[in-house]
Order: C-alpha cells, then sequence, then structure tokens
C-alpha cells in the first residue's frame, strides 16, 4: 500500500460460498469477543501497561479479547493465519488472513468513554472482502462484504449525500500516541480546522470508519495507523460509497467521494508545513 493506491486494489472475489462462510465466521467471532470485553468493568482492571509510549494502554481485557478471537478463528477456520494487535499473530496455509483488533479505544475503555470497538476482517489473497466492527456502547453490529454493500444492525447504510465542499465537512481524526507524531498531528488541524465545517476525535478508528460509511461523518483521516486499525473499517466505507485511500504511504483518507481529492490535497500541503517526512 503506497502512494495513493487503494488499500484494497484487488478486483478479485472468492467464491460465494467462502464469502458466506467468512462473514458469518466475522460476525459471530466479534460479536463473542465483544462479550468478552462486557466481563471487564474499567473500575476493576488490575493489569493494565504500556507499549509504544507511556499513554498507549494495553490491559487483559485486550489479551481476553483477543485470546477469544484467536481460539475461534482456531477452531472455525484451521488453516487461515492471523494478525493481530497484541500478540496473538500466527501464520497459516490457506489464501485468507484475518486482522484483529480486539479492543480498538482501550483508552476510552479505562477511562470508561463509550467509544471503543473489536474489529476483525477476513482478507482473500491479500485483499479485504468481509469486515465486522462491534461497537458494544452503542448495541451496533457494522458489517460489509466486497461487493455486496454494507449494513449496521442488518440496515443498509450508506454515505451521507449532498457534501460537495469541505466548508460544510464534518471531520473525523485521531493521534499517535508518540509526542513526536502528535506535535506535527496537532499542526495539521489547526491548518484543516479553519476549513472545514468542525472536527471530531473519539478515539476508535474502526468507529470513526464506520460513521462514514453510516453517513454521521463526512471525512475521516489519520496517520500513523497500523492495518487492524483499519483493515475492516475501510471495506465498510468502501462499500456504503466512501472512497478511502492510504495516502504517502502514511496517511489514511475516507470521505464522501465529491470531497476525497481536495481534502487529500489539503492534508498533503498542511503536513509538508508540519514537517511530515
Amino acid at each position: 500500500m503506497t502512494g495513493n493506491e487503494n488499500p484494497e486494489p484487488s478486483p478479485d472475489l472468492p467464491a460465494d460460498a467462502l464469502l458466506d462462510e467468512l462473514r458469518d465466521v466475522a460476525l459471530a467471532v466479534a460479536t463473542g469477543a465483544a462479550g468478552v470485553l462486557a466481563g471487564y468493568s474499567a473500575a476493576l482492571l488490575s493489569q493494565v501497561s504500556t507499549k509504544s509510549s507511556p499513554t498507549d494502554l494495553v490491559s487483559e481485557a485486550d489479551r481476553a479479547s483477543e485470546q477469544y478471537i484467536v481460539a475461534s478463528l482456531r477452531q472455525a477456520r484451521p488453516q487461515d493465519s492471523l494478525l493481530a494487535e497484541e500478540g496473538g499473530s500466527y501464520p497459516g496455509r490457506s489464501d485468507v488472513r484475518w486482522v484483529a483488533d480486539p479492543l480498538d479505544g482501550t483508552t476510552n475503555f479505562f477511562f470508561g468513554v463509550p467509544a471503543y470497538s473489536v474489529s476483525l476482517a477476513a482478507q482473500w489473497k491479500g485483499r479485504s472482502v468481509v469486515g465486522v466492527v462491534v461497537d458494544p456502547c452503542h448495541h451496533e453490529t457494522w458489517l460489509g462484504v466486497a461487493g455486496r454493500g454494507s449494513w449496521c444492525n442488518g440496515e443498509p447504510c450508506h454515505v451521507r449525500p449532498g457534501c460537495s465542499s469541505l466548508a460544510t465537512a464534518l471531520v473525523a481524526t485521531g493521534f499517535s500516541y508518540r509526542p513526536e507524531q502528535r506535535a506535527q498531528q496537532a499542526a495539521v488541524v489547526a491548518g484543516l480546522l479553519p476549513v472545514v465545517r468542525d472536527i471530531r476525535r473519539f478515539g476508535s478508528a474502526a468507529i470513526d470508519l464506520c460513521w462514514v460509511a453510516g453517513g454521521r461523518f463526512d471525512a475521516y483521516y489519520e496517520s500513523w495507523l497500523n492495518e487492524w486499525d483499519w483493515a475492516a473499517g475501510s471495506l465498510i466505507c468502501q462499500e456504503a460509497g466512501a472512497m478511502v485511500t492510504l495516502a504517502r504511504g502514511r496517511t489514511l483518507v475516507a470521505s464522501v467521494p465529491e470531497i476525497h481529492d481536495n481534502l487529500g490535497a489539503l492534508l498533503a500541503k498542511a503536513e509538508a508545513a508540519a514537517g511530515f517526512s
């Protein structure tokens, strides 16, 4: 994924029977993992540590959710591989790879902020073909299937119509846990804020992407994400009619089609001014 290429470049799709199976497995496993999270209270977390920085948290809830995902996928699809955030990755022998974020929004979870999710994508020959994001706080399950569309709780969803200019766009973003990257991202926000309707930051990339798909945001962008952050949500977004690109190999941009090019150009200019390398 380099330049301005689409994160899902392959035009090929698996057979319908396999696509159906991957959809069903993804829904069952992501829903079960969300159920695991429901068994944890932020106030009762006893094991919380850090990863890339003192503010990058990981808890036993993250690990328990991932353990459930690993065990469930190994049972349902033992030949597949897995890329998972908290170390549960393993190789496989099939054309299917799963990409899992067992708790996207750990900081929100830890502080009791109702904005976190389980994100699970099934990739076939390198392309995401099924994406599921379960938002337990809002009782919403988002699903995207390549070539078939996107749904929220079983109802079809689509990007918001009618937004044709940045001046009226409601834009979501997120920030790195690394201080030096956050400083650069703050400079980008300062350049963007005067020319859009407003900025939102909720702290779960997967939910932000789904909210673009559901018409709640006009756009979402963020730099220095990991694949597990966007693998499911970007497919849901695309299948809902959004344009999604990984600009310059670093910044994910998802938006209604009418503003995508202008937003990308504005971000490129702001990132250059902020000293992005």
